[in-house]
């Protein structure tokens, strides 16, 4: 006779909160740190009573609210786990601090434009023009048309040259020329502005006439902005791509011209784009050069070869610099004009990513 006991029961699981095993709740710092700056937002929002959103205190808002979240992380971090967790979880928050500080310029500009520039952002500043318009009233449609059409010129004529000599640089080019063209794209680079647009100033002055100004002079002056960055961008991108692509091309007997067509620019296609939209960013708010080539004017104009062409950044200088008769609203349009500019920078920044996503080369796993 055979006997066998066995126990069908465990043992009961015990359930133990985060607080009291030693650990912080896994969301807990996004919490304080959310927590920290709804309370200092608030505050400053009192003491902002009576004010207009321009005058809020963005900057000073994000620092106290940062200095709330350094001191609650750290004593909830003290009750609730070691010492040197606490310690730990500090010197986090202050790596944070250090990046917040470092956005606050950034974030301070931002909210500035935003709050100075909605006065005017309505269906009129995107639909009139300032011709015949001297106090209130009036838009920047045709300094937006402006922009738009002398950037995407510039853009046309910058991309294919920069990329072009940065696949000579990089695939082609041996011995004194190259040394000589990166040389002269270095220069280029470190050029001011207002040089580019002297420079194209003089040239049509002479062989056209003198005072001459009209939108693809604007054009050509951003141009030469461009096409440095173009190519000192593509061509690290191109560095970058690994030899054994290019050698396993020219193992299957594939030319040199296809390889780069077919192999070498759908690798580095996210990185040219990011290189291409660098450079519309560095040359869309550049004032001083389309003030001397594309001038100024208060008419609508999509003729970029006959009569001046008003652009964003001119329309917001010449906005705030010579107010009319009405101060406030001359103000006005130039931060809408500023927001909108930053805006146009947004959109097409979104629109390069969707670019470069769609054309990048599709990696598959085994």
């Amino acid at each position: 006779m055979s006997t066998a006991t066995a126990t069908t029961s465990d043992a009961p699981k015990v359930s133990t909160s985060s607080l009291t095993s030693g650990r912080m709740p896994k969301g807990m710092p996004w919490i304080l740190l959310g927590f920290s700056m709804f309370v200092s937002i608030a505050l400053f929002v009192v003491l902002n009573i009576g004010g207009d959103l321009a005058q809020f205190n963005i900057t000073g808002a994000l620092l106290v609210g940062m200095v709330i979240y350094l001191i609650a992380i750290t004593v909830f971090s003290s009750i609730a786990e070691s010492r040197r967790h606490a310690v730990d979880r500090l010197m986090t928050a202050l790596v944070a601090t250090a990046f917040v500080l470092a956005l606050l310029p950034l974030v301070s500009l931002l909210f500035t434009v935003v709050a100075e520039g909605l006065a005017r952002f309505d269906g009129t500043f995107f639909s009139w023009s300032m011709r015949n318009v001297v106090g209130a009233g009036g838009g920047a449609v045709h300094a937006i048309w402006g922009t738009v059409l002398i950037t995407l010129t510039a853009t046309v004529i910058s991309v294919p040259i920069g990329i072009m000599t940065a696949i000579y640089l990089v695939e082609y080019g041996r011995g004194r020329i190259a040394r000589t063209i990166t040389f002269l794209v270095d220069v280029m680079t470190g050029i001011p502005s207002i040089v580019a647009g002297l420079f194209i100033y003089a040239v049509f002055s002479l062989f056209i006439r003198p005072g001459i100004s009209f939108g693809m002079m604007g054009a050509l002056a951003l141009s030469v902005l461009m096409i440095p960055v173009v190519v000192r961008g593509t061509e690290e991108m191109l560095r970058i791509v690994p030899n054994e692509l290019r050698e396993a091309s020219f193992a299957l007997g594939v030319p040199k011209w296809l390889t780069i067509v077919k192999v070498v620019l759908p690798t580095a296609i996210t990185g040219i784009t990011t290189t291409v939209m660098l450079a519309i960013s560095r040359v869309i708010g550049e004032t001083a050069p389309l003030v001397l080539t594309a001038g100024i004017t208060p008419n609508l104009n999509m003729d970029l070869l006959d009569d001046p062409m008003m652009t964003l950044p001119v329309f917001a200088f010449y906005s705030y610099d010579t107010p009319g008769t009405d101060v406030q609203a001359y103000l006005d349009r130039a931060w809408a004009a500023a927001l909108t500019l930053i805006l146009i920078v947004m959109v097409l920044n979104l629109g390069a990513r969707v670019i470069a996503k769609i054309f990048a080369p599709k990696m598959t796993g085994r």
